[in-house]
């Protein structure tokens, strides 16, 4: 499985390769599952770039990235986007449409209120687990830790040399946690493309796309998200684990709802 992170929190001053209209993301979805993306993580933005978990800004996205592609399709609850955790929640309960999944940060204040809130309305949900945060640790005592899609471990060292390292820490905590879940492994920055690389050695599902770097594994400017995908496609033709030990997680089965009613989803009976 390879997701595409189609913006993150990335504005148009970052590049102009930073897609933020709900035509603009459709598009690039629909050129990165082109180029080999199974799943896509977006950051819903309102019209002047900032991220947003409002209705009115979640639901066009997704109905634009519907009609694009027929892959899964997840959103970001970071409370950067709503710092309440009773604000989050009430926007959740409030989307018309939903996603398939949602990444939910397991270091952040009212993780376990917004990941029932999505649980409950049949959304799917990534626990989030970054490096160098509480996260590890507090996901290991949540009692949703069976529900999860998978997790999503998140390493934050962006030093090329040193990233695959912290990766390396970050999984063995998840490890002692025992949460029996699909691992997704991805870096950001200068960690992005050697954690990337690791995570195909150990046969993990992993991302890559314009939130996590704007550079190709040579250094040069990336065109696109398709671009990325691309680019890790091949990388994982030449480096996926022919046969060597991995590390164990069960497939990850993602399903895809048809943003109708709660409980019309098949992602109910799972988080992610």
């Amino acid at each position: 499985m390879t997701q595409v992170a189609l913006n993150g929190a990335r504005t148009a001053a970052d590049s102009a390769a930073v897609p933020l209209s709900p035509t603009a993301l459709a598009e690039a979805a629909r050129r990165a599952v082109a180029a080999g993306a199974t799943s896509v993580h977006v950051h819903p933005k309102t019209p002047c770039g900032q991220d947003s978990l409002s209705p009115r800004v979640v639901a066009p996205v997704l109905e634009a990235l519907r009609a694009a592609v027929t892959v899964p399709v997840g959103v970001t609850t970071g409370a950067w986007a709503a710092p309440d955790p009773a604000r989050r929640v009430a926007w959740i309960r409030s989307w018309p449409l939903l996603p398939d999944h949602a990444s939910v940060n397991w270091h952040e204040p009212g993780a376990e209120q917004v990941a029932a809130a999505l649980l409950a309305r049949g959304v799917a949900v990534e626990a989030g687990i970054r490096s160098g945060t509480s996260g590890a640790a507090r996901f290991a005592r949540s009692p949703l830790r069976p529900r999860v899609l998978r997790v999503l471990a998140e390493v934050t060292d962006t030093d090329a040399v040193t990233a695959p390292d912290t990766a390396r820490r970050l999984l063995a905590a998840l490890g002692a946690a025992r949460h029996g879940r699909p691992v997704l492994l991805h870096g950001e920055e200068g960690g992005a493309w050697p954690v990337l690389r690791l995570a195909l050695r150990l046969g993990l599902a992993t991302r890559i796309g314009i939130e996590d770097t704007l550079l190709l594994p040579d250094g040069s400017p990336a065109a696109d998200n398709a671009e990325l995908i691309a680019a890790a496609v091949g990388l994982a033709a030449a480096e996926a684990p022919s046969g060597a030990a991995r590390v164990s997680a069960p497939a990850a089965q993602e399903p895809i709802s048809d943003g109708g009613a709660p409980g019309d989803s098949p992602g109910a009976a799972s988080g992610g």
